[in-house]
This record gives structure tokens, C-alpha cells and sequence, in this order.
């Protein structure tokens, strides 16, 4: 079927040597013509798999050689046909379009994230539990780690690792254990089934297993076979690592395990770096989107321009009460951030850290939800999904670009506030200017959204085409309020607000 993972199933030998680098591959001709070569995996018990991601529908010719040669066709079913009622209905992979997402299928895809970084490394009953929760969140991407952490809140031992040891009792990268990927994928595939896309993890620090201290062979290794194994699967993301400046490897390993990955991956996912405190190179060739660990969520808008790719802030601390000053933000700032985000042109992506006798953090292990934040996300999510096209930040803001040209044209200085900040350097006149910014996103001219955040103003303003006739509604983005206050508005319009922090302004073409 059309966006979803096919296989065939082999019987042979088991390998000699490596397990990984197994000499099987495929050559698949689609409709259009157009090659795609996939190599297969063993995954034991005499078993081999070669797994394809058909995007046409129509007829594939396909050719297998190495340890089995054969050749067949596959008849790929249009999506189109499949029944929208009851399960979910894959409409392909992720890709970058421009600074945001579609998928394969031209549906826009807006992620609205949450974390949690152990989830495969529970007991089944928790990891029942925390899918049974997910299913009925608002979250439509997951970041989940392959390896298991070790780290405040997350100390338990897992039941299955990747790799099996050798006599010494070291991994061996060239044998995987298939339980463990098996388990993996039992996990990807019940998310995809909710319609939620799996950011998983690569590489991380917060480890005192020794997966986080691979040469660069054996990081190959691994990469080529969770690429063989999983890369046909269309919910998956790459994220090359959690905090990659804390790992040993350098700029030139990392870009290397970038390129990997891309060379690995026919199918060609979503792939992007998460940093501690230094920003990954998001110009690099393979890295598809921004992804961002930042506290501050207000200048994103900039880089979206710099970069020209999606931007998402993967973590901005989180929801909870733990004593490290990363994880106990209250539910609205956690809000906040999301509003002021999708007011950029930027995605954001929830976590919970809230302090518990039995140590089942959100975050770290998943279970249940107890935080304020997600109700008030799925409510954001719903005005987000009900408008024509995804959002880029169109306010006002005190720029560098701006300060530098009043200083080169003081003539422009028309009173004694703008001459006092030209004469200030321009760190001091950004923060005299800093509450000046407004958070505002407009889909061309058919809906435009402004947020007041933390300010509390008795009117709202909008400039809107006059020409064309909107809906303007007030929202209460704590109270999940939305109240239409003028219908059939052009031009410059005030409309009264509460006077209280949280309220939004959206302006709908009819």
C-alpha cells in the first residue's frame, strides 16, 4: 500500500561473519521508472527482510541479489482508496517544504511535540501505559532514545539492549540483538498508528553502558543496520543525538555520521542535531530542519530566516517541580512558549518533569500526564490545524539591521527617545527595545495571528488589507476562549481586550 512499509521475507543461512553487513540488497523500479536500491538485514532465525517505502501507487518491478536472488512485482494500492474511518491513515512521510513540513501525500504537517527520552527502555506495563496516554494526547511527534539513559529520575536497568557482548564482554556491533529491535519497532509501529511521528535519537551522553563511547567504525555499523532495519518505516525521524557537544566526537565525526545516515537512508527522512549549548551547523548538507535545546524561544524568527529550513525548539525546558532549574516552569510559561513559536513560524515541543515518590517522570519514562500544559497545546493545535497554511512572522521588531541604519541616517531619529538609543551600543538599545517585539504570523493575506503573551493591553490592534473582509476573534489561550469580536473588519481595527496575560488576536479572511 501506498505510504507504508512493505517487505519481503527470506529464509537462508544465518551469517558467517557480521550480522549487519549481510550482502542483500534490491532493486525496485516504480511506476515512474524511477530507481530505488534497499539493502536487507538478518533479524535471526534464518531470516532475512528487505523492507521498501513505495510513494507512487501502481506497479514495482523489483530484483534481488548477494545471498538470495529473486525478482517479482508488488502492486502498490492507491492511499486514496483506504476507508478515513477508523484507523489511522498514513499520508507518508515527513519532508521539509520551505521553512515548515509536509507530507508525502501534500498534507501539511504541524509538530507539536513532547519527550520522552526512555520510553523503550520500561517495563511493558508502563511503556502500555504511556502509549494508552500519547494515543489520547495532543502530541504528534515523539523524541525517544534507541540506547537506554542513565540519568537523575531514570536509574533502572532495561531488560533488552542493541547489541549482544563478545567474550570480553564488550558490545559487538556486528551482532544486534533482534529482540531489542524487534521491540523497537513494536514501539514505532504503534505510534504511527496514532498518526504521531518518532524523533528517535541516535547517539547521547547519559551513559554508563559504553554505547556513547563508539569508534566511528562501529558507529557505522550501527548506523547501517538501524537504517537496513528501519528506514522503510515513514513516521521515523533522525535525530543524530541528544546534546551532541557533550559526546567525545568531533565536528568532523559528527558531519561524518550526518553523511552516513543521508547515504544510508534511501528514503530519504527527516534529519537534524540537538545541542547542549552549541548550536549544531545547520547549513550542513544532510540536516534537513533546525532543532534547537534554548531557553529563550523569542529570536527563533531569525534563524528560520538565516537557515531558510523548518525550525523546530525540541527543548525549552520543562512543565514540573525538580529541583534543576531546567525542568520546573509552570504550566502557562510552558504555553507560552508554544504561542510564541507558532507566532515565528517555528514548531515547539512539550516535556514534564512534575516530582513523584515513584520516580515516573514524563520526560524521562512517560506513564501519565499531570501537568496544565497539554489541554491548553491541543487547543492551540486546533486553531493552528482549522487555518489555510502554516504561519511566518510577519511583526514588528527592533532589529540589528534597523539600529544600523539610524546610525548611518540620524535624520530618521524623529524624537529625543530614538536619538537616545542610536547613541547607545547595540546590546543596550536591543534591551531598551526587547518589549517592543510583537509575536505575529499571517498565512499570506487569508489569516493572521498575534500574541500578547505576558502583556496585559486593554486594546488590540490590526492593520488588515482593505480590500478584504475578516472574522477577528479574541482568544483566551488559559481559559481555551475564543469569542469573535468584529466580523466583516478591514483596515485598521482596535478591538477591546481583557486586560490580562495570555490573550491572543486572530484575523480569518472570509
Amino acid at each position: 500500500m501506498q505510504y507504508t512499509m512493505n517487505e519481503l521475507i527470506y529464509n537462508a543461512k544465518a551469517p558467517a561473519e557480521s550480522s549487519v553487513t549481510v550482502d542483500l540488497k534490491a532493486e525496485f523500479i516504480a511506476p515512474s521508472g524511477k530507481m530505488i536500491t534497499v539493502k536487507g538485514f538478518y533479524c535471526g532465525n534464518d531470516t532475512y527482510k528487505i523492507r521498501f517505502y513505495p510513494i507512487e501507487p501502481g506497479t514495482y518491478k523489483y530484483s534481488v541479489s548477494g545471498i538470495i536472488t529473486d525478482s517479482g512485482e508488488i502492486e502498490c494500492v492507491s492511499n486514496d482508496s483506504v476507508s478515513k474511518e477508523g484507523s489511522y491513515k498514513s499520508h507518508g512521510m515527513v519532508r521539509p517544504a520551505g521553512n515548515h513540513f509536509r507530507y508525502d501525500d501534500g498534507t501539511w504537517f504541524y509538530p507539536f511535540g513532547t519527550t520522552v527520552y526512555a520510553l523503550i527502555h520500561q517495563e511493558k506495563k508502563l511503556i502500555e501505559q504511556t502509549l494508552a496516554t500519547l494515543k489520547g494526547a495532543p502530541f504528534n511527534k515523539v523524541r525517544m532514545c534507541v540506547f537506554p539513559k542513565d540519568y537523575d529520575y531514570n536509574k533502572n536497568e532495561p531488560e533488552l539492549y542493541a547489541y549482544e557482548k563478545d567474550d570480553n564482554g564488550k558490545w559487538d556491533y556486528n551482532r544486534p540483538c533482534y529482540e531489542f529491535y524487534e521491540h523497537l519497532e513494536s514501539v514505532i509501529t504503534e505510534l504511527n498508528s496514532y498518526g504521531i511521528q518518532c524523533d528517535l535519537i541516535l547517539f547521547h551522553p547519559y551513559d554508563r553502558w559504553g554505547f556513547s563511547k563508539m569508534n566511528m567504525e562501529e558507529a557505522d555499523l550501527y548506523i547501517d543496520y538501524i537504517t537496513r532495519r528501519l528506514s522503510a518505516y515513514p513516521n521515523v525521524w533522525w535525530s543524530l543525538a541528544n546534546e551532541f557537544d557533550i559526546l567525545d566526537y568531533s565536528r568532523c565525526e559528527w558531519e561524518h555520521i550526518a553523511a552516513k545516515v543521508h547515504e544510508c537512508d534511501p528514503f530519504g527522512h527527516l534529519l537534524s542535531n540537538h545541542n547542549c549549548i552549541e548550536f549544531w551547523d545547520f547549513d550542513n548538507k544532510d540536516t534537513t530542519h533546525i532543532c534547537l535545546q534554548i531557553k529563550s524561544v523569542d529570536d527563533i524568527n531569525h534563524m528560520i530566516d538565516r537557515y531558510n529550513k523548518p525550525l523546530m525548539v525540541d527543548e525549552c525546558c520543562y512543565e514540573g517541580t525538580i529541583m534543576l532549574e531546567w525542568g520546573n516552569i509552570s504550566g502557562f510559561e510552558m504555553v507560552n512558549k508554544f504561542w510564541k513559536c507558532i507566532t515565528q513560524g517555528g514548531y515547539c515541543t512539550h516535556g514534564e518533569t512534575y516530582l513523584c515518590d515513584d520516580d515516573i517522570l514524563w520526560w524521562s519514562k512517560g506513564g501519565i500526564l499531570k501537568g496544565e500544559s497539554p489541554a491548553r497545546i491541543e487547543f492551540l493545535k486546533n486553531i493552528v490545524e482549522e487555518l489555510p497554511g502554516p504561519l511566518t512572522y510577519c511583526g514588528d521588531e527592533f532589529t540589528r539591521e534597523k539600529y544600523e541604519a539610524l546610525k548611518e541616517d540620524p535624520e530618521k531619529c524623529d524624537n529625543e527617545f530614538w536619538r537616545a538609543v542610536i547613541k547607545a551600543d547595540w546590546e543596550r538599545a536591543r534591551e531598551a527595545l526587547t518589549n517592543g517585539k510583537e509575536f505575529m504570523g499571517c498565512y499570506e493575506d487569508l489569516a493572521y495571528l498575534r500574541y500578547y503573551e505576558r502583556k496585559c493591553p486593554g486594546k488590540g490592534i490590526f492593520d488588515l488589507p482593505e480590500d478584504k473582509k475578516y472574522i477577528i476573534e479574541v482568544i483566551d489561550v488559559w481559559n481555551m476562549t475564543r469569542q469573535i469580536a468584529e466580523n466583516g473588519a478591514s483596515g485598521h481595527v482596535e478591538v477591546v481586550l481583557p486586560g490580562k496575560e495570555g490573550i491572543a488576536l486572530l484575523a480569518r479572511k472570509i
